[in-house]
């Protein structure tokens, strides 16, 4: 009997809670009563109409300013007078913030420092010294340092300008791309960019103007991989003298079980602080973008 009970107590149960969740479920309908004065004070009655001028005949942006159409619509269309809203805009900049990784990593300096640095390191075969976090660091702040130029530019032509209302968003974007594309442009070989304009089927003039942005970017990635890759290759080659002297010492003292990295390693070091290499490095490093 209890079982019984308990069964039809759970039935009781569910059906309550189907029943709840159809209330739950169901859209509710809310009617109100509003005068028929008010809406005749607001908008007129239905044999006058309302609007100020027919849609299409706006010629100015103040005509737009205020729009008034038929009875029952009224729009009021302020606060930028054409331009992106508020909110819009907001968006647009948060977009940008989280793309912003990947345009610093990939339109900058950034890609040939932090490639030129991981050879420096594995040259001297340290394993993890400098560690990750340095060799970034090290590498933000060098681009910083490149791109100096370039940022002043971009706020002065572009974002003051956005800024005090004298451009618009399109002749923003122009202004602000334009000192990163006369970067990009110095750094990119010319073989590149007739490889990604052959592919796209492109015309090119010879101008940096007839080069699309999307032709340009691909094509300065692929140059700033292979000037870091030479410049990495002639780093390596002190080290590898060093590598070769060391294993040919010990194979003749017959030493076979002793690993020649171990031995080289304090050489190369040694090497490395006496010629002043990481100047050197950066330095020369530095000076290929300009």
């Amino acid at each position: 009997m209890e079982k019984i009970f308990t069964v039809k107590k759970r039935i009781v149960m569910v059906r309550l809670l189907f029943v709840v969740g159809i209330f739950c479920i169901s859209p509710l309908k809310v009617h109100a009563s509003v005068p028929d004065s008010h809406f005749q004070n607001e908008t007129g009655t239905t044999d006058t109409r309302t609007n100020i001028e027919e849609p299409g005949t706006a010629e100015t942006a103040d005509d737009l300013k205020e729009l008034n159409i038929a009875n029952n619509l009224t729009i009021t269309y302020e606060n930028g007078n054409g331009e992106v809203a508020g909110t819009l805009r907001i968006l647009i900049i948060l977009t940008l913030i989280a793309m912003a990784p990947t345009l610093l990593i990939m339109l900058t300096s950034f890609t040939r420092i932090i490639i030129v640095l991981h050879f420096t390191r594995s040259a001297l075969n340290t394993q993890t010294a400098p560690p990750n976090q340095v060799l970034i660091g090290l590498t933000l702040f060098l681009t910083f340092f490149i791109m100096s130029p370039v940022i002043s530019e971009i706020n002065t032509e572009a974002v003051k300008p956005f800024e005090a209302g004298e451009i618009t968003q399109e002749e923003f974007f122009e202004r602000g791309m334009e000192p990163l594309r006369e970067f990009m442009y110095k750094q990119t070989q010319t073989k590149d960019v007739k490889m990604f304009l052959e592919i796209s089927q492109i015309e090119w003039d010879g101008t940096l103007e007839g080069i699309p942005t999307s032709v340009l970017i691909p094509s300065f990635i692929v140059s700033e991989l292979r000037t870091a890759f030479i410049i990495g290759f002639l780093i390596y080659i002190p080290f590898i003298v060093i590598d070769m002297v060391v294993a040919s010492t010990l194979m003749s003292m017959g030493m076979m079980m002793l690993p020649p990295t171990t031995i080289s390693l304090p050489f190369k070091i040694l090497l490395f602080v006496l010629a002043d290499g990481w100047s050197l490095v950066i330095g020369n490093l530095v000076k290929t973008f300009y």
